[in-house]
């Protein structure tokens, strides 16, 4: 151990100590960039602009010094060390190992019985609420430390917290529906985040915090793509990361505010809790690694709650279970696996944050001794980190009996890690049963197919030359050393379904590879704003799941990703087994090697490629290493790869949850960019700069031309209207004042540039034929669009307010407008009678039937007035969409914008003939539903119908 504090008067030893550290920071800089030649490393260099340190740089930095000077460094070093005297200043301060050991007491808390578990709940705000109504003080969460129990959040401070959260949401003029980007580390403040937008009426959508400014720009490109898909309207963040936040919002027009959780807090006033369905969005989860157009995935909270109970079963989760976990929050297995999961079953969730887990991989392990923890989940990397970094001098008095689910998922399986992790921890408790596999993919929620409880790790080995030839999954003998070792998955989830079907679709038998498609109540509706996805996603009632697969004895086995298998020589090859082989060899490292295929121009076909990192940089070291690779390669697949790469460290893309981006690794392949350093971040910070200039730059020029736009429509309607409206009043035909003002709205469109097209016009009854016009309500402009839409006069059903000012009363009574009343009873009735009479006599009337219209897009209940005046006449219903008018003029406001507007004329709906008027009412609610949901198939908005509470919110809201 070295002195705890820099003493003044050895200086030589502080140099020594000095020395030292520069040494082993300049041995990770040297393997991280080998092709660097400035080798001058001073105590005040920067780890990231002048080392290009990353965040597993920092992480293999620290773990050397630790054991170069045996002490234990703080975790905050990772994030705030900023130069290597940084790092000298925490070594001198920091604690010896011998005073560092991870405690092993258990942990005190004391959990009630909490009687039932929420089943009846059908949103996920609905579940917070019953458990904070019936065991408030129950414990819930555990922010997990070394030395410290760690702050305990209750379910009632758990929905108290994020209380505060969503009335700082409201107060910041948060609508329902809108999207809430949520970039917090793990923490209260993520908790409270996420369900404070829930309870809002928002949608969360969560995204991984910053990295290092030399990740900057990438980190920066992916999230602005995410965030302007889901028009997200608020960032929530921490301080330090409000500059990023920023910039974020340079480059993304929908972002309105960049805050942090104190802030909301202290903004909060009055909190007005909407009313949430099922079949709302819970929360968008955008797939880690993506590329080019973000993928968003639509889960709702009846998916998310049918997932959940169906995990639930199948693991047989008890109140008393306790889950460890170090799953990042925004990411399905930790979000919704461990958090969600345990907060409906009412368990006990202990977490540390995921780099707590990476410098340290036996705090993992520890937590389940301290907690007793009995059940935790984790991707295969994790188990295999634990294996390679964790030294048996720090597992004296481990205790893992309380352990019975250790749940494997969310990448490939490897059945060579999962028996190393069972037999080295099996002394510590670890039981022979306990390790888990599980498959599942975003799109259905999380979870999809459990082994069974107790059954263990089941492994099936087919003979590898009839699999990658034909795709027969035949069983290969004991002595075959040569044979595919297949995971065993199990079966689906209670209500789910599993099929395998080849290319053209249909199913195959048991023990055939095939496109692995599933359904059921937990599946996605589809991806966020990308119909083409979307598209590719489903197949009528299925979905697509990417992966490749066979079911033998009822249970699923995963094979492999559809994009990611190489067809060579009539051979498919399978890029994880051969990349968990070629990282086996010294010299090289586990999950650091990229098998993908490359498109080659000269030949048209595709050339097997591997990328591996190594440190070893002397040529005969190399050509050893590319020698066994190809050795490797002939007895897996058959003949050796086209190229072999041996790349620097940190070379390898992977996504933020450790997967291998073959995708991303092929294309900087092709590019030439294997092994170049990345740009200097003053050039980085330059090109986001310019980028941020140009986005504002043209968010300017798009704000100056809806200006001159509305300044020139203010204009011209000034000019127009009034010579159309004194036509509209003074001439003496109906028709004629009907066509004029149509001819008005008309001229007025052409002149600014306003597309209307209306569609359906042979769906219009005879001339003569009297019939009950309805159409949604988006607009001020609806009225005269549908004048210039309908070739022929209807009389437009208008609240008798309208009468009050001249301006509106004159035209509207010389277009025959009927007035009805809405605020007197009486009179209202008497007005739907009259209604009801002229239909009779052969004027069709126009219904806007929601009645009023707001700012916010979506359909809102249906008035019964129209279908009551349909129903009693016998007369038919013609449903009529308007598309386009709300974006261009919204309630609130005269500015006008361009836009597209289109008008749908639907097929006429015939009312049932009445046998007496006892069904009057039931045969004008069938009319209703069939009207409304022709128009709600039609407009292209969300429906409101579920969420009456929101329209006084709404009306409150609109500006004066």
């Amino acid at each position: 151990m070295v002195e705890r504090r820099e003493n003044s008067t050895d200086t030589g030893k502080a140099a020594e100590i000095a020395a030292r550290l520069l040494a082993t920071v300049g041995e990770v800089a040297a393997e991280l960039h080998p092709q660097r030649t400035d080798s001058a490393i001073t105590l005040d260099s920067s780890l990231d602009r002048d080392l290009g340190f990353d965040s597993l740089g920092r992480v293999e930095v620290l773990l050397r010094i630790e054991r170069a000077f045996g002490v234990s460094l703080p975790e905050h070093v990772f994030a705030r060390a900023e130069t290597p005297r940084d790092l000298l200043r925490a070594v001198f301060t920091a604690r010896g190992t011998e005073d560092a050991v991870i405690r092993r007491d258990r942990a005190e808390i004391v959990i009630e019985a909490p009687g039932q578990i929420p089943f009846g709940a059908e949103t996920l705000v609905e579940v917070l609420e019953w458990h904070a109504r019936v065991h408030p003080d129950r414990p819930h969460i555990q922010l997990y430390g070394d030395d410290v129990l760690g702050e305990v959040i209750t379910f009632r401070g758990l929905k108290e917290g994020a209380e505060k959260v969503a009335a700082g949401l409201q107060a910041d003029d948060l609508q329902p529906g809108q999207s809430v980007i949520i970039m917090l580390p793990t923490g209260g403040d993520y908790f409270f985040s996420f369900f404070g937008v829930l309870m809002a009426g928002g949608v969360p959508v969560p995204i991984y915090p910053p990295g290092r400014p030399s990740q900057i720009e990438e980190h920066l490109r992916r999230h602005a793509s995410i965030v302007t898909n889901c028009l997200g309207a608020v960032l929530i963040t921490v301080p330090e990361a409000k500059r990023f936040g920023g910039l974020l919002r340079s480059q993304v027009e929908t972002l309105g505010s960049v805050v942090t959780v104190d802030e909301l807090t202290e903004r909060a006033g009055l909190f007005v809790a909407p009313k949430i369905g099922a079949g709302e969005v819970a929360f968008l989860q955008y797939t880690s690694g993506s590329t080019g157009s973000p993928k968003g995935v639509v889960l709702t909270h009846a998916n998310l709650l049918a997932n959940i109970r169906a995990m639930g079963k199948a693991l047989e989760i008890k109140s008393r279970d306790v889950f460890v976990s170090w799953l990042p929050l925004y990411h399905d297995m930790g979000l919704i696996g461990a958090w969600l999961g345990n907060l409906h079953y009412a368990n006990l969730l202990v977490i540390m944050s995921p780099l707590a887990f990476l410098s340290k991989p036996e705090r993992w392990l520890w937590a389940i001794h301290r907690a007793r923890g009995t059940v935790s989940a984790a991707p295969n990397f994790a188990f295999e980190l634990c294996l390679r970094r964790i030294d048996d001098n720090v597992l004296e008095g481990l205790d893992l009996s309380s352990w019975r689910l250790a749940l494997n998922g969310a990448e490939a399986i490897n059945p060579e890690t999962m028996q190393r992790f069972t037999e080295r921890f099996g002394p510590y408790g670890f039981g022979a049963n306990t390790m888990m596999p599980v498959y599942g993919l975003a799109e259905c929620s999380v979870g999809l197919a459990f082994s069974p409880i107790g059954r263990g790790p089941v492994v099936d080995r087919v003979q590898r030359d009839v699999f990658m030839k034909t795709g027969r999954a035949m069983e290969a003998v004991d002595d075959d050393t040569r044979a595919l070792a297949m995971v065993n998955c199990g079966r689906p989830l209670t209500g789910h379904q599993i099929r395998i079907v080849d290319d053209a679709g249909r199913e195959v038998p048991e023990r055939r590879e095939g496109r692995l498609q599933y359904r059921g109540p937990s599946s996605t509706s589809g991806y966020f704003r990308n119909s083409q996805a979307t598209a590719e996603l489903f197949d009528g009632e299925w979905l697509n799941s990417g992966d490749l697969a066979y079911i033998a004895g009822g249970d699923v086995h995963i094979s492999g990703r559809t994009k990611d298998i190489i067809i060579r020589a009539g051979r498919n090859i399978y890029p994880a087994e051969f990349e968990d082989a070629v990282g086996g060899l010294e010299g090289l490292q586990k999950g650091y090697v990229a098998v993908f295929g490359s498109n080659d121009p000269a030949t048209g076909t595709e050339r097997l490629v591997v990328v591996a990192e190594t440190r070893q940089r002397k040529p005969e070291d190399q050509e050893a290493l590319r020698q066994a690779i190809n050795g490797l390669a002939v007895d897996l697949i058959g003949g050796p790869p086209d190229d072999v790469v041996l790349a620097p460290l940190r070379t390898v893309l992977k996504t933020s949850s450790g997967k291998v981006r073959r995708a991303a690794n092929s294309d900087i392949y092709e590019r030439g960019l294997i092994g170049k350093p990345p740009s200097a971040l003053w050039w980085q910070i330059t090109r986001l700069g310019l980028a941020a200039a140009g986005t504002q730059f043209r968010r300017g020029l798009s704000r100056a031309r809806g200006v001159l736009f509305a300044a020139s429509a203010t204009g011209l309607f000034a000019i127009v209207a009034p010579v159309f409206w004194v036509l509209t009043v003074a001439l003496p035909y109906l028709t004629w004042r009907w066509a004029v003002t149509g001819l008005g709205f008309r001229m007025l469109s052409r002149l600014l540039g306003i597309r209307v097209s209306v569609h359906g016009l042979a769906n219009l009854p005879p001339a003569g034929c009297p019939a009950v016009f309805v159409s949604n309500h988006s607009s001020y402009l609806d009225g005269l669009v549908l004048t210039s839409a309908l070739p022929r006069p209807i009389r437009f059903v208008a609240k008798a307010e309208l009468q009050d000012n001249w301006v509106t009363r004159l035209p509207l009574r010389r277009l025959e407008a009927e007035f009805v009343e809405r605020f007197d009873p009486g009179q209202g009735i008497d007005d739907a009678r009259q209604v009801t009479r002229n239909l009779r006599d052969g004027h069709s009337p126009l219904f806007f039937a929601e009645g009023t219209l707001t700012r916010m897009p979506g359909l809102l209940p249906f008035q019964m007035g129209a279908f009551i005046t349909a129903a009693e006449a016998g007369a038919p219903m013609v449903p009529i969409t308007i598309r386009g008018t709300r974006s261009m003029l919204r309630d609130g406001t005269w500015f006008l914008r361009p836009g597209v507007i289109t008008v749908i004329i639907g097929k006429t709906i015939e009312p049932a003939p009445l046998v007496g008027k006892e069904e009057l009412w039931t045969e004008a609610v069938k009319l209703r539903d069939q009207v409304r949901r022709e128009i709600l198939n039609q407009c292209g908005e969300p429906d409101l119908e579920k969420e009456p509470s929101i329209i006084p919110v709404l009306k409150q809201q609109r500006p004066g």
